[in-house]
């Protein structure tokens, strides 16, 4: 299970890093945002399974979501354009480096690296000895406009970062299973 997690993880970091070109945002979730409440399945900003769409961009409006419409890939699209009424994923990810949330254009700048280069800068040995970095998101699961599943996933690249390197044979074998 923890390597399908691991998988989806560096899908949804591969997409965000793909279709993260458009509007920046101000602002960044902490690590506390990605809590639920055990016994509600509800975000610790209000949001719970069964709330509309009004309830989800109240709460997270001003930050990045990926959308997957039908399975599809995820793409970053303007809350505007999010498809609620459709089946559809919506993810809120976030990289956090020493605790903090990591600004991705900024960070690519200050180290002089290209955005399809973070995830080999982040995992590289050296870099995970003097730093933590672990990869936070809430996934919102949603039919006819509204929310049937919240999930909070995390991976600590410190401590999970093997699983990040599947043999193909493995990942086959998820798929089928």
């Amino acid at each position: 299970m923890k390597k399908i997690t691991a998988l989806f993880a560096l899908f949804l970091l591969t997409a965000l890093l793909c279709c993260g070109c458009g509007e920046e945002k101000r602002f960044f979730l902490s690590t506390t945002d990605y809590d639920l409440d055990a016994e509600t399945s509800q975000t610790i900003r209000g949001v719970k399974i069964g709330d509309n769409s009004d309830a989800f961009l109240a709460a997270y409006r001003d930050y990045d979501i990926l959308t997957s419409i039908s399975g599809g890939d995820y793409l970053t699209l303007p809350a505007e354009d999010i498809p609620f009424d459709v089946s559809i994923s919506t993810i809120l990810p976030s990289f956090f480096v020493d605790g903090t949330a990591l600004e991705i254009d900024r960070f690519c700048e200050e180290n002089k690296i290209e955005k399809d280069g973070l995830l080999a800068f982040l995992t590289n040995e050296d870099y995970l000895n003097a730093h933590s970095v672990v990869y936070r998101y809430l996934v919102f699961t949603w039919e006819n406009g509204v929310i049937t599943e919240i999930r909070s996933e995390s991976m600590d690249y410190n401590r999970d970062g093997s699983y990040y390197q599947p043999s193909l044979e493995s990942a086959d074998k998820t798929e089928e299973g």
